[in-house]
């Protein structure tokens, strides 16, 4: 019975020593991650906004093309009216009674009025345009702007990957290596304690007296539970998982 006890004691303290392992290399990925910063969400954030940009100046530039063709289509029907007077005029020439004469003078009449909207409807379109114009040209203006901040922080970024990429690569591949070596239980325990901490640790040490993590005093009785590594103790009030002092200063 003692030599099984025993077994399962060194059992409990390889993997608390495997969990804090995967945590030191955890915490280095971390490192360099944070070196990187913000960058990766403003170049995301840039790609987005350019994106969005480029449509803005697609549809504004279709929207002008409509009016332009408007203007066109207005100033061919002013032309077509023009003909049509023209033509009721010498019509005219050739009535043979006043019913006749008034009825094409309706028609003229109606000729000139479609005119005059036409020309007023023109004049507002191109209005329309020069206003149209002025806000593609500002949009087109912002985006070589934007292009040149997103030039300038992906090379940025560029940079600081190339200078860490490669570790941490290796660091990721000690990372899946360590994980290999845990259970699926604690491992999914272990993620979701990275995931709420602001700063990652999900296994800590205990420090004069007090959780490593988030500093609450720990009782006498538990350090020596924790010390003992018989069993995987977690803090009380952050749900960290502890390892004695002498394990973080290997």
């Amino acid at each position: 019975m003692a030599a099984k006890a025993s077994t399962k004691e060194t059992t409990v303290a390889e993997k608390l020593d495997a969990l804090y392992a995967l945590q030191k290399i955890d915490s280095q990925i971390d490192k360099i991650r944070t070196v990187r910063g913000e960058l990766p969400l403003e170049v995301q954030d840039l790609e987005d906004e350019i994106e969005g940009l480029e449509t803005r100046i697609k549809n504004l530039q279709e929207e002008a093309k409509e009016m332009d063709t408007e203007v066109a289509d207005r100033k061919m029907a002013m032309k077509d009216a023009d003909a049509a007077i023209l033509k009721f005029k010498d019509q005219q020439n050739n009535v043979r009674n006043n019913r006749e004469f008034e009825s094409l003078a309706k028609e003229i009449e109606y000729q000139e009025l479609e005119i005059k909207l036409h020309d007023k409807r023109m004049k507002e379109t191109k209005i329309k345009i020069t206003s149209k114009k002025e806000v593609l040209d500002e949009a087109k203006e912002r985006l070589e702007m934007r292009k040149g901040d997103l030039k300038v922080k992906q090379d940025e970024l560029n940079e600081i990957v190339g200078e860490t990429q490669k570790e941490e690569e290796g660091l990721i591949a000690q990372s899946e290596k360590a994980k290999s070596l845990i259970d699926s239980r604690l491992i999914a325990a272990y993620s979701r304690l990275r995931e709420n901490a602001k700063n990652g640790l999900a296994v800590v040490g205990v420090d004069r007296d007090s959780c490593g993590g988030c500093f609450n005093k720990i009782p006498p009785q538990r350090q020596l539970d924790i010390d003992t590594r018989r069993k995987v103790i977690v803090c009380e009030h952050c749900g960290r998982i502890l390892v004695p002092s002498e394990v973080i200063e290997e």
